[in-house]
């Protein structure tokens, strides 16, 4: 059973915090339309499973698996394992190709040349196990996987870190996911250059050879198109393992674009809420209303009330990088308050700081990315990068002197300078609204970069 507790609520106060109660439009990603219950319908994918090396027994288990996850959720499945398929008419008709289990030279140059247009015109790449074990002198390809096969010791249990949650290929998972699998070292650390979603923890099997940071699922914009890589699936029973193939697939929807989520590379933050009830320690409850814990899932739902939890840290941010992942459930209303004094009264933070709206239906100045109030999103950017009721989605705060901008889900929907001097963004608290008892909103992963302070006309990004 999973652990909860809620947070109590030390002031009793009917004062409305700001935002309006209503719930997110259903974003359409790539102008494509989504069913009744928010997913895009309608990609398609080919499946590519050829191999010049070795060849996995569970290829036949990975296109079948592929194939239902297209059946039941709304994508059409090709699979072959003709390189032939490989020319710019062919491919144009796929949202991503999934490289199963592929190894060796599979692709002569000009099947190659078609494949790194495809990519850099928008197409999406799944690489799943052995696809890392390809085409070792194409350096288009290995750059696009994100690292190149090394070795790797006996299948074996072991535990995977899943260190993003805001991603659609982890965000079911634990924060600890054990399974077994035959886990693979690999030439070079992807960190650098892609977003890490989960790594192994080395002391938790034998043969590990990566020096404790070992990632073995990622994602990264490149070149133009989008790139997923999982180590994982090289058993048969991986594709029949429930939790697998929701990870697969959510790699697979995030690669066609019909899910969203932050794939920049992601070094240097410190958690200040990491789903356990010890991070909430340095939290304070501001105004009435609480928030749910639930350290099974790592998330805090708010409960009741108008109020705000607030981050009471060791020192005020100034210059800084402020991450989270949220999730609305239905028709409903929260925000994130940046630089505000400390207080018990939640109207401080309403009088002295800047709230990030979380309500997609408001009016534009009031609607989710806005600096409510202040400075409307760019609502076309904020509609495509934006997830449906019911999905993560990922906020990245930066505030630099007097200059906050706003990316959802990676994607910049707002810039924003402070000209009020008792509204000062150089330093400050962080806090996330509980709006009202009609109102249930999730948080989870919130985390925090120092920056270099800068004013605000000496940054550019």
């Amino acid at each position: 059973m999973r652990a909860s507790a809620r947070i109590t609520i030390a002031t009793a106060t009917a004062a409305l915090l700001i935002g309006c109660v209503s719930g997110p439009a259903v974003s359409s990603p790539d102008g494509k339309h989504e069913g009744a219950a928010g997913k895009a319908v309608g990609e398609k994918v080919l499946v590519f499973s050829k191999t010049a090396g070795f060849r996995h027994d569970s290829i036949p288990d990975g296109i079948a698996a592929i194939k239902e996850l297209g059946a039941a959720n709304g994508f059409t499945v090709d699979a072959t394992e003709d390189a032939k398929a490989f020319t710019a008419k062919n491919l144009a008709k796929y949202d991503a190709v999934i490289w199963l289990s592929t190894t060796g030279d599979v692709l002569d140059g000009k099947q190659q040349a078609a494949f790194e247009g495809y990519i850099k015109k928008g197409g999406g790449y799944v690489g799943v196990h052995a696809a890392a074990d390809t085409e070792y002198d194409w350096p288009f390809y290995g750059g696009l996987a994100g690292a190149y096969f090394q070795s790797h010791p006996a299948i074996q249990p072991a535990k995977v870190q899943v260190e993003d949650h805001g991603h659609p290929s982890t965000a079911h998972l634990p924060g600890i996911w054990d399974r077994t699998d035959e886990w693979y070292n690999y030439r070079s650390n992807p960190r650098d250059r892609a977003h890490v979603l989960a790594s192994l923890d080395e002391s938790s099997y034998s043969g590990g050879s990566m020096s404790g940071d070992h990632p073995i699922a990622w994602c990264q914009d490149y070149q133009g198109g989008r790139s997923f890589y999982t180590g994982s699936g090289h058993t048969k029973e991986s594709f029949a393992d429930p939790a697998y193939r929701t990870h697969l697939l959510g790699g697979i929807r995030w690669a066609t674009g019909a899910a969203q989520a932050d794939c920049r590379p992601e070094k240097g933050y410190t958690p200040i809420f990491d789903g356990t009830a010890t991070s909430l320690e340095a939290w304070k409850q501001a105004g009435p209303g609480s928030f749910e814990l639930d350290e099974g899932d790592g998330t805090l739902t708010t409960v009741g009330g108008m109020g705000m939890l607030w981050h009471d840290g060791a020192k005020e941010l100034g210059s800084y990088s402020l991450k989270l992942d949220w999730r609305m459930d239905g028709d409903d209303n929260s925000g994130i308050f940046v630089g505000f004094p400390a207080s018990d009264d939640p109207w401080s933070a309403v009088d002295n700081g800047y709230e990030i709206q979380i309500d997609a239906t408001d009016v534009p100045e009031k609607t989710t990315g806005s600096v409510y109030g202040f400075k409307s999103a760019d609502l076309k950017k904020r509609d495509k990068a934006l997830n449906p009721v019911g999905e993560w989605n990922t906020y990245e705060l930066r505030v630099e002197g007097e200059r906050l901008r706003i990316y959802l889900n990676g994607v910049k929907i707002n810039d924003f300078t402070n000209t009020d001097p008792a509204r000062s963004l150089k330093d400050g608290h962080i806090g996330i609204q509980n709006h009202g008892a009609d109102d249930q909103v999730s948080f989870r992963d919130i985390r925090v970069k120092d920056l270099p302070a800068r004013t605000a006309s000496g940054v550019g990004r």
